[in-house]
């Protein structure tokens, strides 16, 4: 079986060592996107798929756009194609390029949580279930017919990266199959319902600001959903305070108001019950436990969320 596969994060990462480990599976190329400026200094940086591919003795494309690389894919001659978290949408003629088809892993149970942070979508939701999809992409945005399910509880305190790593291991195998399946025929794809589909568009550090009316459990979920990005943040004396982790206990009082300090950290009141913030970042700061936050900054009393950012 001969397959490009596409994909850059770190979350594609074990599903291309799973085709690399498949002694039936040929890569013939793995196309990526462009290495980016990160960290401090800006120094160009290769996606982590590039690095391991190379590691590899694969060889690496890296175009701005997937129409640059059409010719090569068409030259490739290819059984099927695999996508993980390529990051760029695939226009109809790319498709047309992979053989029997382009399998794409996707972090949710479709059609629940089409889009960019699946997620992080079902963390906020307080989904009790979630798992992976493996489907065969077409022009919509997530709407391709399914090859394979595979699910899995998703943990009461799981954040989003806890949950994507884990999806990233899970998913690997399944993708391998579903691919291996579309190409001889023992998987049909079967059509999604589309009349359950429901949407996880990319989240944006605005939407990540913590709102102290809502209820602690919901604010709970919030702080799991984006971390690590963009990261949970309230305000704190007008500057911003990022909420690494944080658990719901009893406690009421005025919504973002530091009501108590235990000796975990301090308690906020929540719009029902209240919120422990057991790791923070204060602005300009590392992260610190809540009790390193206590006696660093003494926030009994004060309310958090209460001035806009300092710009």
């Amino acid at each position: 079986m001969r397959i490009a596969f596409l994909g850059t994060p770190e979350p594609a990462v074990p599903a291309l060592a799973a085709f690399l480990a498949a002694g039936d599976v040929e890569v013939a190329a793995v196309v990526t996107n462009p290495d980016r400026p990160s960290g401090r200094g800006h120094r160009l940086t290769p996606p982590p798929v590039k690095v391991a591919a190379e590691a590899a003795g694969i060889p690496v494309w890296q175009p701005d756009r997937p129409r640059e690389v059409l010719d090569d894919l068409r030259a490739l001659d290819l059984d099927a194609a695999a996508v993980v978290a390529y990051g760029s949408i695939l226009p109809p003629d790319v498709l047309a390029a992979g053989g029997r088809g382009f399998v794409n892993l996707h972090f949710s149970l479709l059609p629940r949580w089409r889009g960019a942070a699946p997620v992080q979508a079902a963390v906020l939701a307080g989904d009790d279930e979630t798992g992976v999809t493996c489907f065969v992409l077409e022009r919509g945005m997530d709407t391709g017919p399914v090859l394979a399910v595979e699910r899995t509880p998703l943990g009461p305190a799981e954040t989003s990266g806890d949950l994507l790593r884990r999806l990233a291991v899970l998913g690997a195998p399944v993708l391998v199959r579903a691919v291996r399946g579309l190409v001889d025929g023992s998987l049909a794809p079967v059509p999604q319902d589309h009349e359950r589909a429901t949407l996880a568009p990319k989240i944006t550090p605005d939407q990540a600001r913590l709102d102290w009316t809502r209820g602690a459990a919901a604010l709970d979920r919030a702080v799991r959903a984006f971390n690590p990005v963009p990261g949970a943040h309230t305000t704190l004396d007008g500057q911003r305070l990022k909420v690494h982790r944080a658990v719901p206990v009893a406690g009421d009082g005025v919504p973002g108001a530091v009501v108590r300090l235990d000796p975990d950290g301090p308690v906020v009141a929540a719009g029902d019950g209240a919120l422990l913030l057991a790791e923070v970042q204060p602005a300009g700061r590392p992260r610190m436990a809540g009790a390193a936050f206590v006696n660093g900054y003494q926030p009994l009393g004060k309310v958090l969320g209460a001035e806009a950012v300092a710009r």
